[in-house]
């Protein structure tokens, strides 16, 4: 069953509203410099709200930058056995892996500990050696022999290079803490390495390697030239849980577009079938029928924010499914594709506005995603610096509120 929203992101100054409309957020100088991250946990004995609207209600009571209940109210890891300890698989660690059982048990223990263990035959499965891979079911007895931290490896020295990729990253942070990072990743930054890249958030990742010797990992990606809102996690456990979380669609993800011309209705649900067609130089996606090989089904919710005359729309964008290039195909597909987009702008003899640039007018505005340790993680980045040469030139109010929140989320 679909879901709606009836209340706004957030509330902006009084007296400064459309009239007749919700407030989209709060436009002022600060509010777009720091986005805001929030979070919320469920009520003791009470289940968690999965609409975006309660993810909205949890206030920032205790001033962090991230929103995420403060660590007082966590429940700290448990102490490393320093003896050998025979415990019980519960039901929720059913089906776990026995390296992810190890690490949900014991947060801070290493990905090499855990192998070493594992190979030496030291954890064993109802006494009998135990593969890293294998998985456990309910019931089972599990020894842990005697753990320990891996000692702090000294801090690498960086060089010119490194620092100033490293500082490169902090530069684009939105939020962070111990076990995710959401980067504004800037447009014309690709994310992972190809034919003729040879800078990428991938590889500047190896610079933020902790002194385990960890390095983030990419848990969804962006296209190149699409800017805004990149999920990363900081810890394999985090990985884990947010890849989990895109497969079971609990991540909420709100795009903002430039497109030519104004869609009608003005708003609505585009639904096709995406398939990948190489040819020499590229490949693009294109809607095909269902049963067509490599075929995948693909929705979107969208819904006009602002117009330019009946030249231009700002439409916010929501994607149900997470195909490649889909937000980009089906604007094209409904006759408004999105301003700047070499691959799929299909308006003939269609002239670009003086002043505008011409590059991708598509920004991952805004996520919505469940934190590992709990509550929810909520980050907004603000539009690039050519997507807002174009908003001022066109006159479109950035801090306007979003209808697309009323989408259903199904």
């Amino acid at each position: 069953m679909s879901r709606r929203v009836k209340r706004p992101l957030a509330k902006r100054a009084a007296g400064d509203r459309p009239k007749g409309a919700k407030p989209y957020r709060d436009g002022s100088k600060e509010a777009r410099r720091r986005p805001e991250v929030r979070a919320k946990r469920a009520s003791k004995g009470g289940a968690e709200h999965s609409s975006f609207d309660a993810r909205l209600r949890a206030p920032q009571d205790d001033g962090s930058r991230s929103g995420i209940p403060a660590a007082k109210e966590r429940a700290e890891p448990p102490p490393l056995p320093t003896k050998v300890q025979t415990v019980a698989v519960t039901a929720d660690e059913a089906n776990m892996r026995v390296d992810r059982f190890l690490e949900a048990r014991f947060p801070g223990l290493s990905f090499s500990h855990i192998q070493r263990i594992v190979r030496k035959g030291e954890l064993r499965v109802n006494g009998k050696r135990a593969d890293s891979k294998d998985r456990l079911e309910e019931g089972q007895s599990v020894r842990i022999p005697p753990l320990k931290l891996d000692a702090p490896k000294a801090a690498a020295s960086f060089s010119e290079a490194s620092k100033k990729t490293h500082d490169a990253l902090k530069d684009m942070i939105l939020f962070e803490d111990d076990d995710v990072m959401v980067l504004n990743k800037p447009a014309g930054l690709a994310v992972q390495g190809g034919s003729g890249i040879t800078r990428h958030v991938d590889q500047m990742l190896e610079t933020m390697r902790d002194a385990k010797g960890q390095r983030p990992r990419l848990v969804h990606r962006l296209d190149r030239e699409t800017s805004g809102c990149l999920l990363v996690a900081k810890t394999r456990f985090a990985a884990t849980a947010l890849t989990g979380s895109f497969r079971h669609r609990s991540a909420r993800k709100i795009y903002w577009a430039l497109v030519a011309g104004v869609p009608k209705p003005k708003q609505g649900r585009i639904s096709t079938y995406l398939a990948k067609e190489e040819n020499e130089d590229d490949s693009i996606m294109r809607v095909a029928a269902h049963g067509d090989e490599g075929a995948s089904h693909a929705v979107t919710y969208y819904a006009v924010v602002e117009t330019s005359a009946a030249k231009l729309a700002w439409v916010s964008l929501k994607p149900v499914t997470g195909r490649t290039h889909q937000l980009r195909a089906h604007m094209a597909h409904i006759d408004h594709a999105i301003v700047g987009d070499p691959k799929y702008f299909n308006k003939e003899n269609w002239q670009l506005p003086g002043g505008l640039q011409n590059r991708l007018h598509l920004l991952a505005r805004r996520i919505v995603i469940p934190h590992p340790r709990g509550g929810f993680i909520d980050a907004t980045a603000p539009l690039p610096p050519h997507m807002l040469q174009s908003w001022n030139l066109l006159g479109l109010e950035a801090d306007r509120f979003d209808p697309i929140e009323n989408a259903p989320e199904e």
